[in-house]
């Protein structure tokens, strides 16, 4: 169990909420969510968040401090943008017919892989330091 890659919470995270979504779809539906912008939406977020990770892994290797706030503010930006270009492009795509619960859920998944992000980040800093 501890040899697991750092991503692989990630990956749960992503797998298991799309079984989620795909299994209670139809009451999904009558409460008012599209299980559709719910999958795409998980997607692009774990697309970014995986991508956010490796930005910042790859400066996790360098001894100069000053690399690290680097890799950390960029990786948080580019996972930042990605997703409010996603959400922009869904908006101005589905102008009147935009799923207000669905995006919200989504957003709330942004803070869900965020912070399963920065725990796997923060384990890894912890191994680092006492290897």
């Amino acid at each position: 169990m501890k040899n697991r890659k750092p991503w692989f919470s990630l990956l749960i995270v992503f797998v298991v909420m799309n079984a989620l979504f795909l299994a209670f779809q139809h009451r999904l539906v009558e409460k008012g969510f599209s299980t559709d912008v719910l999958i795409i939406g998980n997607l692009i977020l774990f697309m970014a968040t995986l991508l956010s990770f490796v930005v910042f892994y790859k400066t996790l290797r360098s001894p100069n401090p000053q690399a690290s706030m680097r890799g950390l503010y960029g990786s948080f930006m580019i996972k930042f943008f990605i997703c409010v270009i996603a959400a922009f492009a869904y908006i101005m795509i589905a102008r009147k017919s935009v799923n207000k619960p669905s995006l919200f859920f989504c957003m709330a998944l942004y803070i869900v892989y965020t912070v399963i992000e920065v725990s796997s980040l923060s384990r890894m800093l912890k191994q680092q330091k006492n290897a």
